[in-house]
Formats: structure tokens, sequence, C-alpha cells
């Protein structure tokens, strides 16, 4: 029961830590993939049978196996995270056996992989049980473009693959479980994998074979240097990262504003069935128990007040000007904003759009701007939303209070 109860602790722990210290371009290494590499150490330990208390150590290193990549990044991040584990168990009284065990599974995490006991083999295949199952090539996408945006380099889709495969082909599983359930799948992957790289270098040979092109002296027909000409074509394009962090950070402001909307208007609906009972049941009494006065009052007016603050959180405010092609080409209008186009014609509307694909400085300027404003809206709505919820939570205390006075002062 205390390790069950200290496994309940960690998990709070390791939850609160990765909020904490959230990092929005860990689209792999994050708490998602930490709760399956946990739900990977249960499976393989269930095949093992081992007992709970066998399974315990494996279980806090999985928790913790990936903690200080909210830290520090991947550098040296399975020994940063075994220290953090070896502070965090420490200060729980936990024996230095038990430590020495979750040390040596965070580190057998390290790749290449190097376990000696069972329960290290275990941890070491739970931490790359993705590679034997369906969802293989969607995690490889994530850490794709995390990568890309902790590195702030892009890579191609044949560069990338030749790493997957290096990487798998290098790979072997430690377990029995993992040799006879994850193994076959994961050659499947690697061999269509290796197929797609194949046809595509393939391809690539063959344009580049075919593309008869005269050159002279550097020059293409037209006169321009072919090599200076792909360099402003590559410079020109958006690179994967920048677009996964704009992406990324739209999402994430739409959904705590979405967020936002479902307290507000869970506060709306139960107020308003407060303040109706009020109405239809406790009013008709006031008569006969006038005592009752004052607290039903201040009922309502807690209600009414959290209502409208509820009101402002979600209340929508559109600011729409006429604006003319010299704010558009002064870029004092968003486009990307609804509330600054909405009045614009349709044709001065395609220009500044067409102006801004143009020009990337412009583009990643309006795209700023957008998530900017969308973070100042939504700092207000949590402002609102604050102020409704506290005002609920006190003025339901003192009306209760002050019922519990009125009727005792009245007895």
């Amino acid at each position: 029961m205390q390790q069950e109860q200290l496994l309940a602790d960690i998990e709070s722990h390791i939850e609160a830590e990765f909020q904490q210290h959230e990092d929005v371009r860990l689209l792999y290494h994050n708490i998602h993939h930490t709760r399956e590499v946990v739900s990977a150490v249960i499976t393989i330990s269930g095949y093992y049978r081992l007992s709970e208390e066998e399974r315990f150590p494996i279980e806090v290193a999985a928790w913790f196996h990936d903690l200080a990549y909210t830290f520090t990044g991947p550098e040296n991040h399975e020994r940063l995270s075994a220290g953090m584990a070896r502070e965090y168990l420490v200060e729980k009284g936990v024996s230095e056996d038990i430590i020495a065990e979750v040390e040596g599974c965070i580190l057998a995490t390290k790749v290449p992989q190097q376990a000696s006991s069972l329960k290290e083999k275990i941890m070491a295949d739970a931490d790359l049980f993705h590679l034997g199952k369906y969802s293989f090539q969607e995690k490889s996408d994530l850490l794709r473009q995390e990568t890309e945006l902790l590195t702030g380099k892009a890579f191609s889709g044949t560069e990338w693959r030749a790493n997957t495969l290096q990487f798998m082909e290098g790979h072997s599983y430690f377990t029995e479980f993992a040799r006879q359930e994850l193994e076959p799948n994961k050659q499947g992957f690697f061999k269509s994998l290796k197929e797609k790289q194949e046809r595509k270098l393939a391809k690539k040979a063959m344009a580049a074979d075919s593309a008869i092109l005269p050159v002279l002296e550097g020059e293409t027909l037209r006169g321009k240097p072919e090599g200076k000409k792909k360099k402003k074509e590559e410079d020109d394009r958006p690179s994967r990262g920048i677009e996964t962090l704009f992406r990324l950070t739209s999402r994430n402001h739409m959904e705590l504003s979405a967020l936002a909307d479902n307290k507000a208007g869970i506060m709306i609906s139960v107020n308003s069935i407060i303040i109706s009972v009020v109405l239809t049941v406790l009013l008709r009494k006031l008569d006969d128990q006038p005592y009752l006065v004052i607290p039903t009052v201040l009922m309502i007016v807690v209600n009414i007040s959290t209502i409208i603050f509820a009101i402002l959180a979600t209340r929508p405010k559109i600011i729409a000007d006429n604006f003319t092609e010299e704010d558009i080409q002064n870029r004092k209008i968003n486009m990307l904003f609804f509330g600054h186009f909405s009045k614009m014609t349709l044709e001065g509307y395609q220009q500044g759009i067409m102006q801004m694909l143009k020009e990337k400085d412009y583009l990643y300027e309006s795209l700023t701007k957008d998530i900017y404003f969308l973070g100042v809206v939504l700092a207000k709505k949590y402002k609102y939303l604050r102020v409704s919820y506290t005002i609920f939570m006190y003025g339901l205390i003192a009306s209760v209070v002050a019922f519990g006075l009125a009727m005792l002062l009245h007895s």
C-alpha cells in the first residue's frame, strides 16, 4: 500500500512538472509519451508475472525517465532524470537498493541502449515500444517535428527516413515479449520504409538524369546561376519547424479559449438555476419569514454578479474599420483577423493576402500579431472568468453563512 500511494504521488508530481515547465516544442517527449511508457512497462512486466513490488522500480523509472527534457532538452537527459528521481525518492525515504534500480532502468534508455538486468531490459523496450506498434509512423512524424523545433534544422523526407532506417537497423529488443510481439511489426515497418526510401532515391536519380539543361560556366539558359536560384527558392520557403511552431501555438490558444468559454457557460448555467430556484421557491416564503430577506438578496446579488463576469468573459468584441490600400502597403492591418478585414472589399482582401504570401517577413509578422492578439483576448477572458469564480466561491460561502446566522438568530 505504501508503494501504491508513492506511485500515485509520483504520477501527480511528474504531471505537475510537465505542466509547469511545458515546452510547446516537445511534441514527442511529453507527458503523453511518459504515460505510454508506463503502460508498456506494466504490459511487459505482466508477461514475466512480476509482482507489484518487483515492478515498482521500473514504473518509477518510467515516470521519471524523460523529466529532464523539460529543463535541458535531449542532451544527457537520462542521467539528469536519474538524478531528479534519486533526489525525490531520497526525500520520500525509499531504500538505496530501490533507488539504484530506478537509476539503472532510466540509464538503460540511453541510445545506444545497454541493459543487463531484466528490469532494465523491460524499461529499455518500453521506451521504444512504438517501433513495433501501428502508431509508429505517427510517432516518427512527431519526433521529426520536435527535432526540427529543438535544433532549428529542417529535415527532408529522404534525410529523416535515412536516419530512421539507420536507427532501426541498429536496434534490437531485449525482452522475449518484445521479440515475439513487437519485432515482427517493427521488421514490417522497416521493410516498408526501406522500399519507400529506395523508390524516392530512384525517382530522384531518374529526374536528375532526364533533366538535360544546357549549362555554360554555371549559367542556365536564362542567364541565372542555377545554384543561386535554388538557394533563393529554399530561403523563401518557410521551414517546417516554424510552421509547426505557429500551428501548435495557435491551436493551444484556441483550445484554451474554448475551455474558458465552457467554464463560463457552466457558471452561467449553475447561477441561472440557483436564481430560478430562489425566485420560484424562496421568495414565496419571505412574507412569513422576513428574516430571510437579507440572505436571499445577498445570494441573488452574488449569482447575478457571477453571471455578469461570466458573460463578459465570453462576450465577443469586434472592431472593424475601413482600411485603405495604403494601410495594406504599410502593414497596418492584420489580414488574418476577421475583425480587420470584414469591411474590406473582396478585391482588397485578395490583394492584401497575395502581398502577404509574396513577402515572408510580412507573413511571419502577421502570424505573430495574430497569436499575440489571441493571447491578449485569452488573458482578458481568464481574468473575467477568475473574477466570476471568485465571486461565486466566496459569495456562496457568505450566503450560506448569512442563511445560517439568520435562522440561528430567529430561533
